[in-house]
C-alpha cells in the first residue's frame, strides 16, 4: 500500500512584515491603475499563448506519427488492433514458461488469451470468444477425408476446450483464430504432429485445409521472436482458384493456436503476419 501524504503538523511561519510604501502623489493613482491593468492583460495573453503552445506540444508528443496531420505515413497494410496486454492470472498461478510451471499450462481465462478483432471488423456473433469442449469447428477447416482421424486424435488427447473468434474485414478478408488447450504439452504437440511433419527440416503439412491442393511454408515465422513458442506458417501457392488461404499453427505449451485468413483473389501477407505475431505474443 502506498503511503498517503499528510499535511504538516506545524503551521508555516507568518511572512515578515514590510515597511509601507510611500503614498503616491496626488493624481497619480489613476495612472498607476491603468498601467497595472495593461500589465495584467499582457501577462494573461502570454500565459494563454504559452499554455496553448505547451498543450499542443504535449498533444503532438503523445500522438502516434500517423495521427498527426502532415506527418502521416502511407499505410503498409497492417490492421488497427486495440492495445494488447497479458490477461490477469488467478492468484498464485504462474505464467506458462516460468519456474514452477513445468507443464507450461496457461492458467489465464482462454477468452482473454484470444486475439481481439481489429478496428473496422465485422465480428461473427456466433464465434466471438466462443468457448466449447468440441473440436468440430477446427475439424471443419481440414480436408474432409482427414477429419475422422483428427477427430479420434482429439478424443484421445484430453482436449480441455476450444476458444474461437472470427471476423470479416472491409476488404473481404475472413479471419478465424482457434485456441485449442490440451491436458498437457505432450498432447498439444501430438496433435500438431498429426498436422505437420516438423521433423523433416521444412515442416511440411501432413494435412491440408479443405479445398487447398498444395501449401508453401512462409519464411517470416523465423522472425517472430517469442520465447518458448514455435510458429509454422503456410500459404496456398498459385494457382489457387477464386480465393487464397493462409494459415499458421502456434505451438505454445499446452495450447495450439490455428490462425486462418481467406480472401478472394489474394490473402495479403502483411495483416496475416501481424495477426499471427500478436496472437503468438498473447500466448507467450
Amino acid at each position: 500500500m502506498t503511503e498517503q501524504l499528510t499535511a504538516p503538523e506545524s503551521a508555516p511561519e507568518p511572512l515578515a512584515e514590510t515597511a509601507p510604501e510611500p503614498a503616491a502623489p496626488p493624481g497619480d493613482g489613476r495612472r498607476r491603475r491603468r498601467v497595472l491593468r495593461a500589465i495584467a492583460r499582457w501577462t494573461a495573453a502570454v500565459i494563454v499563448c504559452g499554455g496553448a503552445g505547451v498543450g499542443t506540444a504535449a498533444a503532438l508528443t503523445s500522438m502516434e506519427r500517423t495521427d498527426v496531420p502532415g506527418l502521416a505515413t502511407e499505410s503498409d497494410g497492417r490492421w488497427a488492433y486495440p492495445r494488447l496486454s497479458l490477461p490477469p492470472l488467478p492468484e498464485g498461478s504462474p505464467r506458462p514458461y516460468t519456474l514452477g510451471n513445468e507443464g507450461q499450462v496457461h492458467h489465464a481465462d482462454p477468452r482473454r488469451l484470444l486475439l481481439p478483432a481489429p478496428a473496422g471488423a465485422t465480428v461473427d456473433a456466433k464465434a466471438d470468444g466462443r468457448l466449447t469442449t468440441s473440436g468440430d469447428a477446427v475439424l471443419a477447416f481440414f480436408d474432409k477425408e482427414a477429419r475422422p482421424g483428427l477427430e479420434q486424435t482429439l478424443a484421445d488427447s484430453t482436449l480441455r476446450h476450444v476458444t474461437t473468434r472470427s471476423w470479416t474485414m472491409p476488404d473481404g478478408t475472413r479471419s478465424t483464430v482457434h485456441l485449442l488447450r490440451f491436458g498437457s504439452v505432450a498432447y498439444a504437440e501430438a496433435f500438431k504432429d498429426e498436422l505437420i511433419a516438423s521433423d523433416d527440416g521444412d515442416a511440411t503439412p501432413e494435412i491440408l485445409p479443405a479445398g487447398v491442393q498444395s501449401a508453401k511454408l512462409d519464411g517470416y515465422a523465423d522472425d517472430i521472436d517469442v520465447a518458448d513458442t514455435m510458429v509454422y506458417g503456410y500459404h496456398e501457392p498459385e494457382p489457387y482458384g477464386p480465393e487464397q488461404t493462409r494459415w499458421a499453427y502456434i505451438q505454445a505449451g499446452d495450447t495450439l493456436a490455428l490462425v486462418v485468413h481467406t480472401r478472394k483473389g489474394e490473402a495479403l501477407q502483411v495483416p496475416f503476419q501481424q495477426t499471427v505475431t500478436l496472437q503468438n505474443q498473447l500466448l507467450g
